[in-house]
């Protein structure tokens, strides 16, 4: 994927630019496209039993575990120690 801009760039230009209210939900749409994109590609590329990490914002640390379910919203990865926990697709990568 070709960067047009870097991260810093942009957000200077959302939060100091002139854009209109139209422009703004523009950006928003394709913000929850593209989120939308990547829990389908993380969801499609895990199975049940395969180990993943996160981190957790409940702890601020890197959690690592076992895919139990393949929810719609959630994934439920069983963490040693921890217990059960729902995480969002896009929050997950392979261990």
């Amino acid at each position: 994927m070709e960067q047009l801009s870097t991260i810093q760039q942009i957000n200077s230009a959302i939060m100091f630019g002139n854009l209109t209210n139209t422009e703004l939900s523009s950006i928003i749409d394709a913000v929850k496209w593209a989120r939308s994109q990547l829990t389908k590609d993380v969801k499609n590329s895990i199975k049940t039993g395969q180990m993943v990490k996160f981190t957790s914002s409940k702890t601020g640390r890197t959690m690592q575990g076992t895919v139990n379910k393949i929810a719609i919203k959630y994934v439920t990865v069983s963490v040693p120690g921890w217990g059960m926990w729902k995480v969002p697709a896009n929050m997950l990568e392979a261990a």
